[in-house]
């Protein structure tokens, strides 16, 4: 595959503040990339940096090849589709998805087909002549995406776009954006604090942190063998073991972290503690227990594959043994 974006020893600081240090990365062209990370960890910084709303104080920004470290936003082959949307209500749908087109000069006639097209694609081919007060937050979402794909960018920028979106239109939005990308086949870029968002649509992850880029993995590498503790506790919830309890288990005091739900209670196993239930929380799918091992809060995610008269009646005050395989066991730095 041909490369997309690419960073080479990029770093820009605000004041003290590092907000990308160092940082080399490449993105595939076709993929869908997310940039993951708490705020202030440089993930934006980084989109911002690809846009051309900010130019490094050093290194160099590649796209396709081509440095535009110093090209000013519009000189680059990139759309921003920003949280607010950004829609100009004032326009209808269709005039909004068209402005872009309209300002470049496109004919009339060509303007109708690519907006016709582009509203099909995110289907809100019935919704042109409303107003964005007249829209959802989903549809608004959808009408700022169709806005950025009409032009036909080689990657298109996605800086935290579903934020303002209540949980179940966040999940459906995000099948959605998926579905997309593979359509129109480009390089998506998505910035998100939400590890279940990057975890459900993206190709790749790159975890920052401080400026800096932890790790770069697939969902599965991410999630599974996390390189560091703080990919460990970011992602998902992690139970890290070090010292002596950690020589107990595996022979060694090399630190080492257990996902939840490889573990189970009440019997015994490779690597087996025996600790007090501190609190049992029940989430539909799973319950979800505490468990005091030698001053260690353990986290444990059972799931509920009976019903619940029929599951075991674990209560907050028992003493369980809980168990998992040392395959299930991930070293880190």
């Amino acid at each position: 595959m041909s490369v997309a974006v690419e960073f080479n020893q990029v770093s820009k600081a605000f004041g003290t503040v590092k907000a990308a240090d160092s940082v080399n990365l490449i993105i595939e062209d076709g993929e869908f990339f997310s940039m993951l990370g708490p705020s202030g960890s440089g993930k934006t910084t980084c989109l911002r940096l690809v846009a051309g709303f900010e130019t490094p104080d050093s290194g160099h920004i590649l796209l396709h090849g081509v440095d535009v470290s110093s090209l000013p936003p519009h000189a680059r082959d990139v759309n921003t589709v920003f949280q607010d949307y950004a829609l100009f209500p004032h326009m209808s749908v269709a005039e909004n998805v068209e402005y872009g087109l309209k300002v470049k000069g496109v004919a009339p006639a060509e303007r109708r087909t690519k907006v016709a097209d582009a509203l099909a694609l995110v289907h809100l081919d019935s919704h042109a002549e409303r107003r964005p007060s007249q829209l959802s937050g989903g549809q608004r979402q959808r009408v700022a995406l169709a806005r950025a794909l009409i032009n036909e960018p080689s990657v298109l920028l996605l800086d935290e776009p579903l934020g303002a979106l209540d949980l179940k239109l966040r999940q459906t939005m995000q099948t959605e954006l998926k579905n997309i990308q593979r359509q129109v086949g480009i390089t998506f870029i998505f910035v998100t604090h939400d590890q279940e968002e990057a975890l459900t649509m993206s190709d790749r992850i790159a975890v920052f942190n401080n400026g800096q880029i932890e790790q770069i993995g697939t969902p599965s590498e991410i999630y599974e063998s996390p390189r560091n503790l703080f990919v460990a506790e970011f992602v998902g919830t992690s139970n890290v073991f070090d010292s002596g309890l950690a020589e107990q288990l595996l022979g060694s005091r090399d630190r080492f972290t257990v996902r939840p739900e490889k573990i189970r209670l009440g019997v015994a196993g490779e690597c087996t503690v025996t600790g007090t239930i501190t609190d049992l929380v029940y989430l539909g799918m799973y319950t979800r227990y505490r468990i005091d091992v030698q001053g260690i809060q353990l986290t444990v995610a059972e799931q509920n594959t009976e019903s619940r008269l029929a599951m075991s009646s674990h209560a907050v005050g028992d003493e369980v043994q809980a168990s998992w395989s040392k395959e299930s066991c991930r070293l880190l730095a």
